[in-house]
């Protein structure tokens, strides 16, 4: 059958009435569905994209005829695969030499990956093939065609090979200039030579490049934009849920000029290249709405290396269940701070979302009545409803001393950025026995090894039992795309190793990572935390001893309702939210 289809319908474009007919003879299409579209014009809009855009139930399915099931069904036709065009997959310099801007927009074709024995090139027209015989005797390989949404094509044509074409002009400027740097092997000389070399930060080329890759990091979901130099290029990596991915490899000279004008942007010193700096900015996503970026940059062998957190302020909008803190634990975190006075600590590594986790318990807490201070190294997001104050070890600022200024200032709640030694641990110590509610935290695996970690310090004993009113570890899970998860029975085996020693029962199913178009083939789509949450009750302060044992504060925490991390990754397993392979990446057995 697709011989004779394709061979009816060679050199032709699709067309509506074509497309309608063949659908409603494959059963695809209802009666109904084939007497009002058979007179429509679709205009200039693609075929495929008007069909997608008119709600019709597919008749075979009885689900939506969307854009997938069109270009599945033309895979059968035609004999073409469907390819998902994913711009982190695609090297975007290899595939802009494949064709010319011109070539690929009049025949509407974008070469989506290039290898040494073959191309791909993505089409959404499967029965034009004229450019086939122009385009293998050019690149003198076999060219292999795949399907892809005509939307896709368009729209990643012009932006990949515009970012081509703005990383080929700013090397050519750069490289133009002078090529003695790259055999240096002296590292002071190499970095001042380096700079010779780089294009001009503000070179629209740049600046082109910058704005390009912003753009993707907010649409992917990126939560850090890594510019890494390495001894012929610099790499460009977006950590997506918790993964690094790498996007895409600049020049050498073009990914120094990149990392200088985010410098520039970030209001950094672009002159100084030999120490680390801090800086950041604020942008808009392609949805309008604020972004703000914390820069950071460390001096590596090759130049440079560029970190770019990005913190998106609506999930600072976004309620403690949707962050994953809720019931039980939820209730028990409230009750802590809604004490009026004492230190509550939040515990976990870098990126476990304690930063989260902070803003969203004091903008619930900042109200008109009460007076919200911080001290933080750096600040972390601006808001506007509370005082926020950064450390600056220039002019002797500290954690410590930031915290005695904001005696001071009349504070009903203070937040402490991070406990890191025990004149900051003595002041917030101070804070909470004059009545204010000190919040913080500290690094630390668990909840219980908080106590450890003060005692380890030097707070005295008396002064934790006194002052501390609750724990929170935490860590983040990656959560299952809910468009391809599928169900499968339990591993019984590693069920027991996630909630050992203690036995809990298991569920009947859990769910698995499948991968599809949605979650770009990860099975993934964003993280939520899992919590372990412990109340310092009376009977828990009297086990906080000079030599406090924290396996007996962690039992007598678990009678008194303490779910340890494992566990409560294993109810979101349960849930068919995560799988347990993904707790016991992030949750540490320390907590057994």
């Amino acid at each position: 059958m697709v011989a004779t289809f394709g061979e009816q319908r060679m050199e032709q474009h699709l067309d509506l009435k074509s497309l309608v007919t063949d659908l409603h003879a494959d059963g695809v299409l209802s009666d109904q569905d084939r007497q009002r579209l058979s007179d429509v014009n679709a205009g200039s809009v693609h075929p495929l994209v008007f069909l997608a855009e008119q709600g019709i139930v597919d008749g075979r399915s009885g689900r939506g005829l969307d854009m997938e099931r069109l270009l599945a069904w033309l895979a059968e036709q035609s004999g073409q695969p469907v390819y998902q065009i994913d711009p982190l997959k695609i090297n975007v310099g290899a595939i802009a030499e494949v064709m010319s801007l011109a070539f690929a927009q009049r025949h509407k074709i974008l070469a989506v990956e290039v290898s040494e024995s073959e191309v791909q090139i993505a089409s959404a027209e499967p029965w034009l093939s004229a450019w086939e015989s122009n385009l293998e005797h050019v690149l003198r390989k076999p060219i292999k065609r795949v399907l892809a949404d005509p939307r896709d094509i368009t729209r990643h044509t012009a932006e990949f090979y515009n970012m081509a074409r703005s990383v080929a002009g700013a090397d050519a400027r750069g490289t133009g200039r002078s090529a003695a740097g790259a055999k240096v092997t002296n590292l002071e000389q190499m970095l001042e030579l380096g700079s010779k070399l780089e294009p001009d930060a503000n070179d629209q080329h740049i600046v082109r490049i910058v704005d390009w890759l912003l753009q993707y990091a907010f649409e992917q979901r990126a939560s850090d934009i890594h510019v890494e130099p390495r001894r012929d290029v610099g790499n460009v990596r977006f950590r997506i849920d918790g993964v690094l991915y790498k996007v895409y490899e600049l020049p050498a000279q073009v990914g120094a000029a990149v990392t200088s004008r985010f410098k520039i942007l970030g209001r950094m010193d672009v002159a100084e290249k030999r120490r680390p700096q801090d800086g950041r900015l604020k942008t808009r996503s392609p949805e309008g709405n604020e972004v703000e970026l914390r820069l950071s940059t460390l001096p590596t062998a090759f130049g440079e290396k560029l970190v770019m957190r990005i913190f998106d302020p609506e999930v600072l909008q976004k309620s403690f269940e949707q962050l994953g803190l809720a019931n039980d634990d939820l209730r028990r975190w409230n009750g802590m701070n809604d004490m009026g006075h004492g230190i509550v600590l939040v515990t976990g590594p870098t990126g476990s979302g304690k930063t989260t986790t902070l803003y969203s318990t004091l903008r619930q807490l900042a109200t008109s009545e009460v007076n919200v201070c911080t001290i933080e190294d750096p600040i972390e997001m601006m808001e506007g409803s509370f005082n926020q104050m950064q450390v600056n070890h220039q002019i002797e600022l500290d954690f410590a001393t930031g915290v005695r200024a904001l005696m001071r200032q009349d504070p009903d709640i203070i937040m402490v950025g991070e406990i890191r030694d025990l004149e900051t641990a003595e002041m917030a110590v101070q804070a909470a026995l004059t009545g204010h509610l000190v919040i913080s935290t500290l690094h630390t695996n668990d909840a219980p090894s908080a106590v450890s970690r003060l005692l380890e310090l030097g707070v005295p004993a008396y002064l934790i039992k006194n002052t501390v009113r609750g724990i929170m570890a935490q860590r983040l899970v990656r959560i299952l795309c809910p468009h391809c998860k599928q169900e499968e029975d339990v591993d019984l085996d590693a069920w027991a190793q996630l909630t050992q020693p203690w036995k809990v029962k298991p569920p009947a199913r859990v769910c698995r990572p499948v991968g599809c178009q949605e979650c770009r083939d990860t099975g993934y789509m964003g993280r939520q935390g899992i919590y372990e949450v412990l109340v310092l009750s009376p009977r828990l302060q009297e086990l906080v001893l000079p030599h406090t044992e924290v396996d007996g504060l962690r039992k007598l925490a678990m009678k008194e309702g303490m779910r340890t991390l494992r566990l409560s990754g294993a109810t979101r397993v349960a849930n068919g939210e995560t799988t347990i392979e993904e707790v016991m990446r992030v949750a540490p057995t320390a907590t057994h």
